[in-house]
Formats: structure tokens, sequence, C-alpha cells
């Protein structure tokens, strides 16, 4: 339904408890959670099931196996983020997440599972089996089927899809609202609640080569950094080794879980390269992977290597991974006998709004959880599987927090750099190029200042109010935000890799980077 057809579920510009923008598994999850607490708003600015969660192939972390534990969950946790992260709130991940997976079976999530127990799969840089998988590799589209039905059927949540904030309504330093355009007719209209919750996803987007959807464009990064909150670590974005990579295909995510099964990366001339770079080889954190592959692209002249299956008599790949399997075949490769041409592509955004521990960000009202909050539960290096856990975990802690009085905000960080992203919009296809060449799996100062410059220049976004201007405005903003971050880090950590700096230095930059708004 449009948001038109759905406004007589709730009042336009009354009153509600929760205000939620983002339709993913976070925001669903909050909704869900929250209906007991009283009305419900959910806005979206595409179908309510246009979202990252429905991509998700991999799974979602839990130590839920009789040979694993949270310590260990913990350990694996702290050991990818590359020392940044905060072990507070990773342990507050790892020891919530077993209750976590019993509140989406009790959603309607079903679970895979073998002979009778769930069936636990191992990603790169676990030390376990512990990925739970939905559907063989349709974990994300399982779990947003079953809350979004549950979430459109309840009379306590409002579900406005097509609708795109705007701006968050700010009033005596603290969020009462917000204000958002209908999509179908171009009005405008501002809805007020005592709580915002931005669960807007990630910003893939603004990467030319990205396996996001189109509407991963940053927007909570942005909206919640005009409202004066506090945002941190946008120097680490992960990019995914494993991309479909074929000319005129599309980047179709190619999940690490089928290098857990014992996938081998191979470069043109067909040899196994990664016992080069880490111990750990296929398997080796993401980072490490992305950048093995690239070295050996530029060796070989090419703009791929290749993922080969072709040895795993013993896996049933249709049956393990029907999505990939299925797009595979539509491309005109059967995965059982040839190889599939991959190349990194932006994935996953390890920063975003500042939250603590109960999702509250640094602006009393203002509440944030999933991929555009940033926790530091990620540190420099996202753990595989840990990014729809995240969701969840916090999700709960978000609505908790609400419960029990809420209010407050996250206490804000001593000495905050603040900054202005002031300068233009350019076009989304020359912001995603601009990206992709100055801040991509490989930077430096040159690249970095260049990509500053040029937003700095570039002419304001001069089309009528509508998405695509407030889109090209909002990931202005993060671009510059990440640009400034990566900048400033005259280092290599995680995600983050400068060749002009390509050590990491724990003596200078052993700390978090957080920006506020300079007005």
């Amino acid at each position: 339904m449009t948001a038109g057809e759905r406004a007589g579920r709730g009042a336009a510009g009354g009153g509600y408890r929760v205000i939620i923008i983002g339709s993913g598994i976070s925001g669903l999850f909050v909704a869900l959670e929250a209906r007991r607490l009283g009305p419900v708003l959910v806005l979206t600015k595409g179908s309510i099931d246009d979202c990252n969660t429905r991509w998700a192939q991999g799974g979602i972390a839990a130590a839920v196996g009789p040979l694993d534990s949270v310590e260990s969950h913990l350990k694996d946790t702290i050991d990818a983020g590359a020392g940044l992260v905060d072990e507070v709130a990773a342990r507050v991940l790892c020891s919530e997440a077993p209750g976590r997976i019993r509140d989406l079976v009790e959603y309607g999530v079903a679970f895979d599972s073998l002979g009778g127990e769930v069936a636990l799969g191992r990603e790169a840089a676990h030390s376990r089996a512990r990925i739970l998988h939905a559907g063989g590799d349709r974990t994300g589209a399982v779990i947003e089927a079953a809350l979004g039905g549950d979430a459109v059927r309840d009379p306590a949540i409002t579900v406005l899809d097509f609708t795109l904030a705007t701006r968050l309504l700010v009033e005596g330093g603290a969020v009462v609202g917000v204000e958002a355009l209908n999509l179908a007719d171009g009005t405008f209209e501002e809805y007020r609640a005592e709580a915002v919750v931005l669960a807007t996803g990630g910003a893939g987007q603004l990467f030319s080569y990205t396996t996001n959807p189109a509407v991963a464009t940053g927007d909570g990064i942005a909206l919640a950094f005009r409202a004066g909150a506090e945002v941190a670590d946008l120097e680490f974005y992960q990019f995914h080794p494993t991309a479909f990579r074929r000319n005129g295909g599309p980047p179709f995510l190619i999940s690490e879980a089928v290098r857990g099964e014992g996938a081998v990366l191979r470069n043109t001339k067909g040899e196994a390269f990664m016992e080069r770079y880490h111990e750990l080889r296929d398997l080796a954190p993401r980072d490490v992977v992305a950048r093995a592959i690239v070295a050996e692209m530029k060796a070989t002249g090419s703009n791929r290597v290749v993922l080969d299956c072709t040895h795993l008599r013993e896996v049933n790949l249709a049956a393990r991974f029907p999505g990939i399997y299925a797009f595979c075949r539509e491309q005109g490769i059967d995965m059982q006998r040839e190889p599939i041409p991959v190349s990194p592509a932006a994935h996953y955004l390890m920063g975003g709004v500042r939250t603590d521990i109960d999702g509250r960000t640094t602006v009393p009202g203002l509440y944030a959880c999933g991929e555009a909050a940033c926790t530091g539960v990620h540190g420099a290096n996202r753990l595989a599987s840990n990014s729809l856990m995240e969701t969840v975990v916090f999700g709960k802690r978000v609505v908790e927090r609400m419960e029990a009085g809420g209010g407050g905000a996250a206490a804000p960080t001593p000495g905050v750099e603040a900054i202005s992203t002031g300068g233009g919009a350019p076009d989304v296809a020359v912001l995603q190029q601009l990206m992709w060449e100055c801040a991509g799996i490989e930077r430096d100062r040159a690249g970095l200042q260049r990509g500053l410059d040029a937003l700095a220049g570039a002419p304001a976004a001069d089309s009528p109010p509508g998405r695509e201007r407030y889109e090209r405005e909002q990931m202005a903003v993060a671009a510059t935000l990440m640009l400034t971050a990566a900048l400033a880090r005259t280092e290599s950590r995680g995600a983050h890799f400068r060749r002009d700096y390509p050590e990491r230095d724990d003596v200078h930059w052993l700390r978090r980077q957080v920006f506020r708004h300079a007005d």
C-alpha cells in the first residue's frame, strides 16, 4: 500500500509513542517490541521490504552450539575489530544473542535444522560454527518476511511506505518528531512522538560498486548529524571480498558462507592464492581477503578472480545456497561445475550514529540501531554475521530503555571535533565514482583530499523536492564525513587501509574518531 492508502491507520500529524525510520530487521523488530508501549509509526522511503535485511545471505551469529560459548564469540568479535571494539558493547551482543534467537523463533522465523538440531555454519574469523541460517542463503529475506507480516497486520503499528524522512524535529535540544515527504503526492507532513528511532541501514550507495540496495544512502547519519548527534568510526567501511563480477552482470553478493563450506579463491591463472596472505587462507578476515584479491587482480591485469566450488562434491550447493545457485544459473554458470567470477564491493559500514548500549544517541529523544548506529561493537572490522544479531540485540535494548522510563541521552564525547559538511551535492553517479576512487579499498592522502575538494566545490542540488534531491544531499553529508575521518586517520587498521600509512599505529590511533556538527 502507499502512504496515502495507509494514512487512515494513524492520525497524520498526531502523536505516537515511537516513530521508527526504516523497515529492515532493526526497524521492524523495534516496532513489534514497542507496540505494547503505545502507537508506533514506521516510515520507509521505499516499500516495506526494500532494505538491506532481505539481501542478507550469510546468517546470524549466536553461541548456541554445545561446543561454543559467549566468551569464544566475544574473543572472535574483539580479535576481528583490530583493537577498537568496545568490549562492553561486544559482551552485550554476545551474551544476549541466544535470547534474541529465541525471540525471532517466537516471531515465526524458522531456522534451518539438521537431524532435529539447529544447523550451524562457520564463516571467516569465527573459531566455532555458530552461524544460523534460514532458507539456506535467504536468511535476511526469511526474517524480513516474518517480522514484516506481523507489523503490517498489527493495528498498533502504522506503516507509511514511500514516505521519506527529510528532517528531525528538534525543540529545546531534544528530538520530538519527524518531517516527512509523501513521495506519492509531494506533500510534507510532521509526525510527533515521545521517541524517534533511526533504523535506516547503511550507506553502500556512496560507492559505484556495491552489494547494497538503492535505499542505502546514509540517510540516518545525515539526519542525526544535522540534528546535533555525534557520529563515529565512519572511516571504517567494509568491502565484501566476493561480489559477482562480470561485465553487464549485477554485483550480486556471493556469501562468505560459500567459502565456509570449502570454496577456494583462485586468480585468473588458476592459482589458489590466499595462503600467501593469511594463515586462515580463504577464511581470513574480510579486509585481508579483499586486499588480497585487489593485489591478485593488479598482478594479473584482471578485474576479477574466481571462487571455485567445483571440488565440493559432498555439498549440495543448490540446497545449501538456493539463492546464489539460482542467480548463477541465471547468469549461465553452474557453480558445481565452473568457478564464479568475483571481486570486492562496498558492503557494510562499521561506523554510524554514536549510541550507548541502550541505543540512545547524544540527543535526547533520538535512538538508533542496526547499521545506522555505532555502538563500537564492530570496531574497525565487523565479524561476519554479527550485523543481523546487532539489530535485534540493541533493538531490544532500545525498547527496554523506553519501557523503563527512557529519557536522557548518551554521554557526549569529551573533546569531540565539531565539523561542517557545507558544500554541494554532486550527481549521484559522479559521487559514487568519486568515492570508489578516493575512499575505496585502498586510500591515500591525495585521493581523500581530492574527494573532499570535489564535494566542497560541487553545485547544490537544484532538482525539485523529492527522493532524488534529498538522497543527493544526504549522500553528500555522509561522504564528506567518511572522507574527513579517513583523511585524519593516518594509519591502516581493519577495513581502513592507507597506502601512504600501511602500518597500524597503536601509539597515536588506538582510539575512535567522533564528530558532531559545527552548528
